[in-house]
């Protein structure tokens, strides 16, 4: 059986194919149409649905649209359109430009938001939506249809999270922005079912107060929220007060959110360009603290509701890898597992996931997400072909492993492209720029070669069975962490050893590495620690600012070659400019 799992509600565009409960394929759209979240105002057809993520999830299995079994679209328009009913209106946070009212008024996002959220019902009781006519005509639009259906925004969330998870029986936490009505959701996994236990609906959302106080920041305000978490670590709590008289706990587990009224509280908000200053801070690092104490008191209830030592957690507010490392630390549960595309692609896998493992019965569960390289793959003669028709110098390495940490030893600054491209926001080993952690300025000299702020911190690589030797595992006796969700503690007697990947605060973003996730970055970091004693790289990721991390190996010559990188290591093959 063949399922397409498709998000393309508001942003982060994304499709995803499952065989038979065995994922294929998942890949978000920015990666093939070079638009970041799908959120730059563009001609309607280019942004209606993830085409070119649907067309490279069928081309890996080798099949069309028509031997598709089912087709799961994460979003379910007529929760929403129940909600729109007269004196119970609802406003979206769209854009920041535009006040964003129900109806989508004055945004760019006008043609989407009729389209899927406002029309939908009523089109597919006429037969089927505008925009999948004229798209999937040529597939035979009535027997799509017959195979189309709406799940709602939460719920694929949630068997994003569960349904890709090591665990049989799990809690399950959700938190973002907004789906049709819900900001969050409670739930539990076990023997084969799934119960959703509580809700918070809107206006109440923890998501979208993240949202606003990074626009206030002024950051954009549904991108950068992670540029928040990362300013928190330089400020100090002294607002705290203001946002839990903001976020309230209801004692049972919940909480309500009121208007923050930033401005009436902080003063002007800061414009783009501006330097921060200590108050900055001091606001980022209160919300952030608070956002922790909340979500610590979900954790207590859902665990206190279920028994389960297991939590899995997926939504936007789920990618707040601080948070989830003090709830891995501080909170009831033995283990916490984050689904790794975590924001509203991840959505399209669960969509997919739950309409597989529904339509196949009980038992049907058999995959395990223990690795995001579900995307897009080159070959090496795909690769060398296009440096030919490039006519760029270029040669094969003899190892691309040794020969490449030869080059990191040297301090020299890589654009790293290699495999199936990771499914989800960060680069995990498969489109990255790597370095060496062992510069104090190296984390400076990254932030300058993407045009980023300062304050960003860059994340750490490290062999698997070696993480401990360099980071404190906290109540663990392993670090087991191969997606980048968790920070930890850099052990003190390390810190001169990998300066660069040193937050301010002392905590790194990790991402462990074992040979049977990605065994070509496994040995590369082993040769790294042969040579200089630090089986330990920086990883970030492979684009410049305002551009999606790299797909293709023409974007890869293109961030290469309009940056200042040193080398690119493409394949098996090294571009090095010249000196």
């Amino acid at each position: 059986m063949r399922t397409l799992g498709i998000n393309a509600a508001f942003h982060d565009c994304a499709a995803a194919l499952v065989c038979d409960g065995k994922v294929l394929a998942a890949a978000e759209e920015e990666r093939f149409t070079r638009i970041k979240h799908g959120k730059r105002p563009v001609p309607f057809s280019t942004w209606q649905l993830p085409y070119n993520a649907i067309d490279y999830c069928l081309s890996v299995a080798g099949i069309d649209l028509r031997d598709v079994d089912h087709i799961a679209y994460s979003f379910a328009p007529r929760l929403l359109q129940d909600s729109l009913a007269p004196g119970n209106r609802i406003v979206l946070p769209l854009e920041p430009s535009s006040a964003g009212h129900a109806q989508g008024a004055g945004s760019p996002w006008d043609p989407l938001f009729l389209s899927y959220i406002v029309n939908a019902p009523r089109q597919l009781a006429d037969g089927a939506p505008h925009h999948l006519q004229a798209r999937f005509a040529s597939a035979g639009l009535a027997r799509i249809m017959e195979r189309w259906q709406f799940l709602e925004h939460h719920l694929a969330h949630e068997a994003s999270a569960f349904l890709a998870s090591p665990y049989e029986e799990t809690a399950v936490l959700t938190m973002d922005g907004r789906g049709e009505r819900t900001s969050t959701s409670y739930g539990h996994f076990e023997g084969g079912n799934y119960r959703r236990l509580r809700q918070i609906d809107l206006p109440h959302s923890l998501g979208l107060l993240y949202e606003e106080v990074t626009r206030y920041l002024g950051f954009l305000h549904s991108s950068d929220e992670y540029k928040v978490m990362a300013l928190a670590s330089y400020g100090k709590p002294a607002f705290t007060k203001d946002f839990r008289e903001v976020i309230k706990a209801d004692g049972d587990g919940g909480y309500s959110t009121s208007a923050p009224q930033l401005e009436k509280r902080f003063g002007p908000p800061r414009t783009k360009g501006q330097e921060f200053q200590q108050k900055h801070m001091d606001i980022a690092h209160s919300l952030q603290q608070v956002l922790e104490e909340t979500i610590l008191r979900m954790a207590e209830w859902l665990y206190e509701k279920t028994g389960s030592p297991n939590l899995c957690m997926a939504g936007g507010v789920a990618l707040n890898c601080v948070a989830n490392a003090r709830l891995a630390n501080d909170g009831p549960f033995q283990n916490v597992w984050v689904q790794p595309a975590a924001g509203d692609a991840g959505t399209a896998l669960g969509a997919a996931l739950w309409v597989d493992f529904e339509k196949r019965g009980e038992g049907s569960r058999g995959w395990i997400m223990d690795h995001a390289y579900l995307g897009p793959a080159y070959s090496d003669s795909e690769i060398e072909a296009f440096l030919r028709r490039s006519q760029l110098a270029y040669r094969r390495l003899k190892n691309v492993a040794e020969e490449t940490a030869d080059l990191l030893a040297q301090e020299k600054i890589i654009g790293w492209f290699q495999g199936r491209m990771e499914f989800g926001p960060r680069a995990l080993g498969a489109r990255s720029i790597l370095a060496s952690p062992r510069d104090p300025a190296m984390q400076a000299r990254l932030n300058e070669l993407k045009d980023r702020e300062d304050f960003r911190p860059v994340a750490p690589l490290v062999i698997e069975e070696q993480a401990q030797e360099w980071f404190d595992a906290g109540r663990k006796s392993t670090i087991v962490a191969p997606f980048m969700l968790f920070v930890y503690n850099v052990l003190k007697e390390k810190t001169n050893l990998i300066p660069a990947v040193c937050h301010i605060d002392g905590t790194a973003r990790v991402q462990t590495v074992n040979s049977m996730q990605h065994g070509l970055l496994y040995d590369l970091l082993r040769a790294f620690g042969e040579r200089t004693g630090v089986p330990v790289l920086v990883n970030t990721s492979f684009n410049t600012r305002g551009e999606p991390v790299v797909c293709s190996p023409r974007d890869a010559l293109e961030c290469f070659w309009t940056s200042p990188l040193d080398a690119l290591v493409i394949g098996s093959y090294l571009v090095e400019k010249a000196r």
